[in-house]
């Protein structure tokens, strides 16, 4: 399991995380995984109970993820604030924020979509996935190289972690 969640946490960080954060994360989720009421015990600052709509080890992911990883909002607009702040200064995009305002939510989703296909080309652009269940926000996506999205939906398969491409093909 551990390997699996490296692998996975490594795809959709995109290089925002290092390999000893990757690492940890990992290790903490996959401890959880296999024994949630020993993990518990041992870390009782941990804020988790049963009612929560997901497990531990994928709350522990989910919890654990950058806001430049994890991406959470109400809005469209909100979304892409967060997108281009993880990018930086240097990386410009020819959408903003305030041309999201009062589109209809699929077509504000493909021009973010859009915007993201054109960058990094040489590994099949980005593509927004939606990444476990919804806990506080009505949008909770990563951003996922192309090239890696048929991997990165197996991994999280096999984790658990519901996981898909924002936009249907």
């Amino acid at each position: 399991m551990k390997d699996l969640l490296v692998e996975l946490i490594g795809k959709i960080s995109s290089g925002c995380l290092r390999d000893e954060e990757i690492e940890r994360i990992a290790q903490e989720s996959s401890q959880a995984y296999a024994d949630p009421q020993a993990f518990l015990a041992a870390n009782p600052d941990i804020n988790y109970d049963d009612s929560f709509p997901i497990t531990l080890g994928e709350w522990l992911v989910v919890g654990n993820l950058p806001d430049t990883v994890l991406f959470q909002a109400d809005t469209h607009a909100e979304l892409l604030e967060q997108i281009i702040a993880s990018f930086g200064p240097d990386v410009t995009f020819n959408i903003k924020p305030k041309q999201l305002k009062g589109v209809e939510p699929h077509k504000a989703l493909n021009r973010i979509q859009v915007q993201l296909a054109a960058l990094s080309k040489d590994r099949g652009g980005y593509v927004l996935m939606n990444f476990s269940q919804l806990l506080d926000d009505a949008l909770q996506m990563v951003l996922v190289f192309g090239e890696d999205v048929p991997r990165v939906m197996q991994l999280a398969d096999a984790v658990g972690i519901q996981t898909e491409p924002a936009l249907a093909d």
